[in-house]
């Protein structure tokens, strides 16, 4: 019986359009000015901090800057960097430039879901913090609510069986009671090797009965 729902966000419940197309290109184009405006705030210090770390170099401000943006047109899920576009991304949430993008079907059924007293939960390499913007700006209004918590790459990379070895034992659930969506076939691999169930998203193609994970369209052909 799953008592539990952990679901990816990018290509899962929102489209990847939306990431790639509106999300990223705003952080991008306002990461300089938010970093040099914004470098002696407490909390983006640290961040600062963190890029040099993962960078493995002295870098001066304009040299975070540059390391940054490289990042971001590599599309790399390092956590400094989510943590600042998660930053920049609240403004734009807050100053109505865009919303977050739900799919209806994803919204319904989450809703059905958490009515039906089964615990959801979000685990993407976007930070908490992007997550909960993403999801409390939304046309349908604010859906954290929905959620019993969320993770991050805090937690380990999205393809380690390790990470969601760490989130079985946050939850406290057995593993088979826990369901996880993601439409990357290798974090369902690493899901499933630590004993998790998963249902694997294919919004833009029909199902493959064959493929290594059961596969469905949207959220409607889960079953639970």
């Amino acid at each position: 019986m799953i008592k539990a729902i952990v679901t990816d966000i990018e290509g899962t419940t929102s489209s990847i359009s939306f990431v790639h197309d509106v999300l990223f290109p705003y952080a991008r184009k306002h990461m300089a000015e938010f970093v040099r405006c914004h470098a002696e705030d407490p909390a983006v210090v640290s961040h600062i901090n963190d890029v040099r770390l993962e960078a493995g170099e002295t870098l001066d401000l304009e040299g975070v800057i540059a390391q940054l943006l490289k990042w971001i047109d590599q599309d790399k899920k390092i956590t400094p960097l989510k943590a600042l576009q998660g930053m920049i991304w609240e403004s734009g949430y807050r100053q109505g430039d865009f919303k977050g993008h739900i799919y209806k079907d994803a919204r319904d059924y989450l809703q059905l879901w958490h009515d039906k007293g089964i615990r959801l939960y979000v685990y993407s390499s976007g930070s908490v913090y992007a997550q909960k913007l993403l999801f409390g700006h939304t046309e349908y209004g604010d859906l954290n609510t929905l959620f019993s918590g969320n993770f991050d790459t805090k937690i380990g990379a999205k393809i380690e069986a390790d990470s969601y070895r760490a989130i079985i034992s946050d939850l406290g659930l057995e593993p088979e009671e826990i369901l996880f969506l993601s439409d990357i076939e290798k974090e369902l691999d690493a899901a499933r090797i630590a004993g998790m169930q998963t249902v694997w998203l294919v919004r833009e193609t029909l199902p493959d009965t064959n493929a290594s994970h059961k596969q469905v369209q949207d959220f409607s052909g889960i079953h639970i």
